[in-house]
C-alpha cells in the first residue's frame, strides 16, 4: 500500500473516488466475501467466520443500510476517512468495524497486527480472491506495519473517524497521536464480561436445555481463549439455596463439551492458571480451588465484589453465589460489557438492566451468544458512528 504526503507530512486519501451510504458497488463486494467465509470448508476449520458470513449476507447488509438512511430530519452522508486500529488477539474484529465503516461510504485504513494468524489470514487471502469493482482496492486497505509512529501519526491526521480496539494501554498510547480539529476518537478499551445462572432456571431446565446452555457456553468462553472482551469470565450462580450440585454438573458438562470439540490448552497456559488462581487464595478473594483437568480451572469466590476483572488463563472459571440478579449491580462499573445469561425470565433481566441504569453492562445475552457481534457494540451505535448528517430546512 502506498501513499502520497501533503507538503507538510499530511496524509491524503488513498483516492479520490466518492463512495455513498449503501454504494452497490460495496455491497457486491461484502455480499461475495460473505460466500466464501461461508463456504463449509472455511465454516468448519473456522467456526467464528460462519458467524462472520452470517453478518455479512445480502439480507443483513440491506438491513443495515435501511437502519443507517432511516432519519427523516437529515441527510445521511458517510463520515470520510477511517482509520482502524483492531486487537491482534480477536481474529476477525477488524472485519465488523470494518465492514460497517465500508458499507456507510468511507475509504478505510485497517492496521493488521503482524501478529495476527489463523482465520485472519483466512479472511485476507478471501478479500484478496474476491472479484471487485476497482473502486475497492482504491478506498480499501488492509496494511501491516510494525511499532512506527510515523506511519501512525500520517494515518492519524488523516483521518475523520479513527477506531482503536484493544486494551486501555494500546489506547493511551495511540490517542498520543493527534487528530485534525475536527476528527475524533472511537475507542474500545479494556472491558470485562460475565456470565449468571439462575439456579431455579437450572432446575427447572431438562437434560437437553441444559446441555444445549453449556454448549453455548463453552463457545462463548473457550473461542479466542477466552480473551475477547465479550468472554464470560467470573460464572455468578444466582438465586440461593444449595447450589454445589448445579456447580458439578455445570462443569462436568462443560468438561464433555470441550472434550468433544477437541479444544486444548498449553501445558504453559496451564500453569499460569494455577498461578493466578493461587494468588486470588493468597488475597483472600477465592476460598477453594478445583483443577479437574489442564483445560479447565474452577475457583471458589469469597463473594461476588471479588471477582476479577483481569484475564487469568484460557478456561478459568471464578465461582460467586448471590441471591438475585439486582445483588450484582453495586459489583457492576463502567469496564463491564457483556452479561450472558441462562434461565431467567424477561422481567428479571429487565429489572436487572434497569437498576444498573446504564452505569455498568452494555450487552445481556443468552448463553452462545457473547461473541455475536452486533452493529451496537459497547454502547455504540456503529451504523450511526460511521455516518454524518446533513439537515435541510
Amino acid at each position: 500500500m502506498r501513499f502520497r504526503f501533503g507538503a507538510e507530512g499530511d496524509l491524503t486519501a488513498p483516492s479520490a473516488d466518492r463512495l455513498a451510504v449503501g454504494d452497490p458497488r460495496v455491497v457486491d463486494f461484502l455480499a461475495a466475501l460473505a460466500r466464501r467465509l461461508l463456504a463449509p470448508a472455511v465454516a468448519r476449520r473456522f467456526p467464528e467466520l460462519g458467524s462472520l458470513g452470517y453478518f455479512l449476507r445480502p439480507a443483513e447488509l440491506k438491513r443495515s443500510v435501511e437502519a443507517m438512511t432511516a432519519r427523516q430530519e437529515a441527510l445521511v452522508f458517510p463520515r470520510g476517512n477511517v482509520f482502524h486500529v483492531p486487537p491482534a488477539n480477536v481474529d476477525t474484529i477488524f472485519v465488523y468495524s470494518w465492514a460497517i465503516s465500508a458499507l456507510a461510504g468511507n475509504h478505510n485504513v485497517v492496521r493488521i497486527s503482524s501478529r495476527s494468524a489463523g482465520a485472519a489470514e483466512v479472511i485476507l487471502e478471501a478479500l484478496n480472491a474476491v472479484d471487485a469493482d476497482p473502486v475497492i482496492a482504491r478506498t480499501q486497505r488492509m496494511v501491516t506495519y510494525g511499532y512506527d509512529d510515523t506511519i501512525t501519526a500520517a494515518l492519524s491526521k488523516w483521518c475523520d473517524l479513527r477506531v482503536i480496539w484493544g486494551g486501555d494501554r494500546a489506547v493511551d498510547t495511540i490517542r498520543k497521536h493527534p487528530l485534525k480539529p475536527s476528527a475524533r476518537d472511537l475507542t474500545f478499551p479494556d472491558r470485562t464480561s460475565w456470565a449468571v445462572l439462575s439456579a431455579p432456571g437450572w432446575r427447572a431446565a431438562d437434560p437437553d436445555a441444559r446441555r444445549a446452555a453449556v454448549v453455548g457456553f463453552a463457545n462463548d468462553a473457550y473461542w479466542f481463549d477466552q480473551a475477547a472482551c465479550s468472554s464470560p469470565r467470573t460464572i455468578f450462580l444466582v438465586g440461593g439455596g444449595d447450589t454445589t450440585g448445579i456447580r458439578a454438573e455445570f462443569v462436568e458438562l462443560l468438561l464433555d463439551v470441550v472434550d468433544r470439540r477437541g479444544w486444548t490448552v498449553d501445558p504453559a497456559m496451564a500453569v499460569e492458571k494455577r498461578v493466578n488462581a493461587y494468588e486470588l487464595a493468597a488475597t483472600g478473594a477465592a476460598t477453594a480451588l478445583d483443577f479437574p483437568d489442564n483445560r479447565l480451572t474452577a475457583v471458589t469466590l469469597a463473594g461476588a465484589e471479588r471477582a476479577p476483572r483481569r484475564w487469568i488463563g484460557a478456561g478459568a472459571f471464578p465461582f460467586a453465589e448471590v441471591g438475585s440478579l439486582t445483588d450484582l449491580v453495586p459489583a457492576m462499573n463502567r469496564q463491564d460489557q457483556t452479561v450472558s445469561y441462562f434461565g431467567f425470565t424477561p422481567a428479571e433481566l429487565r429489572a436487572f438492566a434497569t437498576e444498573l441504569g446504564g452505569r455498568g453492562v452494555d450487552r445481556i445475552v443468552p448463553f452462545g451468544s457473547a461473541l455475536t457481534f452486533g452493529a451496537i457494540w459497547d454502547g455504540y451505535d456503529l451504523k450511526r458512528e460511521f455516518t454524518r448528517l446533513t439537515t435541510l430546512q
